[in-house]
Order: C-alpha cells, then structure tokens, then sequence
C-alpha cells in the first residue's frame, strides 16, 4: 500500500489525522489523536506499506511540535517492524 500526504494541505495535526483517516478508509473509527495515529499504524493496517509525505517542510513549519511527535509515531511503527522481523514493513518517506 502507498499512502501520499500532501504537506500544502496539511497544516495543522487535526489536518493529519482527516488526511490519514482518508488515506487509510478508517474514518468512522479512528480517534483523531496520537494514541489512535500509533495503533493504526503499529497494528490495524496490512504490511507493506509506503508512507510518502510530500512538501513535509510545509508541514513542519506550521505544525511546529505536533509534526515532531507524528515523526516520532512513524519511526518508532518502522523499527518496530524491524525488531520483529518482517519482511513487509511500514516505510515512511518525507519529501
């Protein structure tokens, strides 16, 4: 699975949250916050999966903490794959 995040339309982490519940179909139970943002990604979507973040520096920007701990949320889901093992992980990519 590829999932793209457009950074010009994200500018806010309640942005993210609706972008990611869209890109990933999950919007009628996804709780729009970080605890939600790490089971999503650690445990309730099928691997592979290709996360690119494209303009991220404009997100970033406005985002200011809120971008940080996303980040943070995406690198602890990749090397969690890693410790497991798995051949199909989670990647993210920032643009």
């Amino acid at each position: 699975m590829i999932i793209v995040l457009d950074g010009l339309t994200i500018s806010s982490e309640q942005e993210f949250h609706k972008k990611i519940a869209i890109a990933f179909a999950v919007t009628d139970f996804y709780g729009n916050n970080l605890n939600a943002l790490w089971d999503l990604l650690s445990t309730d979507v099928e691997r592979p999966v290709d996360l690119i973040w494209k303009n991220s520096e404009h997100s970033q920007k406005n985002m200011g903490d809120s971008y940080n701990k996303i980040i943070n949320i995406f690198e602890r889901t990749k090397q969690q794959d890693v410790n497991f093992g798995w051949e199909e992980k989670f990647n993210y990519y920032l643009e």
